[in-house]
């Protein structure tokens, strides 16, 4: 906990907003999706999906591949509990809604499904690949997501370790790391996945300051050759690898 403090104040003091922004692709995505404060339909399915979660009391047994919680001292958890203290919070899931139609995302990976509060959020890329360790959140995540109707999203119920090198060969749009928050397992992933983007593809890193750990993970995801632009915004990482900008690291405020 203390290290995210001081972590966010180091942040906070590099940071800026748009104003600090010289090149055109990043300006043009703060600008128009970041900041974009318009009202979307998409954040009433992700809200309506969250509210009947917080009123599900099923308990069901957690178990966690990853650093574990920091709110939870139990794996018995209801799943009101995990969606209102570990699933991913409505401001980031309306910005992943934003980021998916900016970028007109058709093929995504998620490491990581949880509930699928960030799945639903996704709902208009064209495919969703999506992979869950713990198999009772996975059963819950598939009863939801097919009460609302998202058919184009596959939930691959193993460890990440032996899910994700079926996906080597294939190209995403793309890939949201929310699933092992170790800087270890994060830098493997992604050393895995990088073979997966294009030109235009975005993977998404989620608490890159969580822990000493993850802000060095962070940084080797940084200097990584094939990685052209990244944006820091504190809580979530994003990293491009467009061939025809220079390299550059942005620290934003959202």
């Amino acid at each position: 906990m203390w290290y995210q403090i001081f972590a966010y104040f180091r942040f906070f003091f590099k940071s800026t907003n748009q104003h600090g922004i010289h090149s055109p692709f990043v300006y043009d995505l703060v600008t128009k999706c970041f900041y974009d404060t318009s009202s979307k339909e998409i954040y009433k399915t992700i809200q309506q999906y969250r509210k009947e979660l917080l009123q599900n009391d099923t308990e069901i047994e957690i178990k966690d591949f990853g650093a574990g919680s920091r709110v939870f001292s139990s794996n018995q958890r209801k799943v009101s509990a995990i969606a209102k203290n570990a699933g991913i919070i409505q401001k980031r899931a309306q910005l992943l809604a934003r980021l998916v139609s900016y970028l007109s995302i058709q093929n995504s990976l998620e490491l990581g499904t949880s509930l699928g509060m960030a799945t639903i959020a996704m709902k208009h890329a064209g495919e969703i690949f999506s992979i869950e360790g713990c198999p009772q959140t996975a059963a819950i995540a598939k009863k939801y997501l097919q009460k609302f109707n998202i058919e184009h999203a596959s939930i691959s119920v193993a460890p990440f370790e032996k899910i994700v090198p079926q996906f080597v060969n294939k190209k995403f749009d793309l890939v949201y790391f929310d699933g092992n928050h170790q800087k270890e397992a994060t830098v493997n992933y992604f050393e895995q996945l990088v073979g997966t983007a294009h030109n235009d593809s975005v993977f998404i890193f989620d608490d890159i300051h969580w822990s000493k750990g993850m802000t060095e993970a962070w940084n080797i995801i940084k200097a990584h050759p094939k990685v052209t632009v990244t944006i820091d915004t504190f809580f979530w990482g994003f990293v491009f690898f467009r061939k025809e900008q220079a390299k550059e690291h942005f620290i934003v405020r959202l």
